[in-house]
């Protein structure tokens, strides 16, 4: 939906006539191409393979991931301090995602763990 929704926006920005106030640099352009390439395409794509391949519980902690990655990149690129708060923070997410990745989970669903339970007015 918010692709979609961002291409409705930009079909009106051009009506417009919003685009004439923007200046295009190649850092600016390059910047657009890597995150709709790298982030969308690319993301968008590996996601939906994984989830095809491997548990969901597994792939959805690209969630939790996601902004120590960010962070990472914030401070690897762009000189951002990192604290010890942002330390704790991130090793915590990450101790978490290792539990849930290396958890062995048995093939059986919570019905068929539970007794059946009979029908009301019987």
């Amino acid at each position: 939906m918010g692709p979609r929704l961002g291409a409705v926006e930009e079909v009106f920005a051009i009506l417009a006539g919003d685009f004439s106030r923007v200046v295009w640099t190649a850092r600016g352009v390059g910047a657009v191409l890597y995150l709709v390439v790298g982030g969308s395409w690319i993301g968008y794509t590996s996601y939906i393979w994984l989830l095809r391949h491997a548990p969901s519980s597994k792939v959805s902690t690209y969630a939790y991931v996601n902004p120590v990655v960010a962070v990472f990149l914030g401070w690897l690129v762009l000189h951002e301090p990192i604290d010890r708060y942002i330390l704790l923070g991130s090793a915590i997410v990450i101790a978490s995602v290792i539990l849930v990745t290396s958890a062995k989970v048995e093939n059986q669903t919570i019905a068929e763990e539970l007794p059946a339970v009979e029908a009301a007015g019987d």
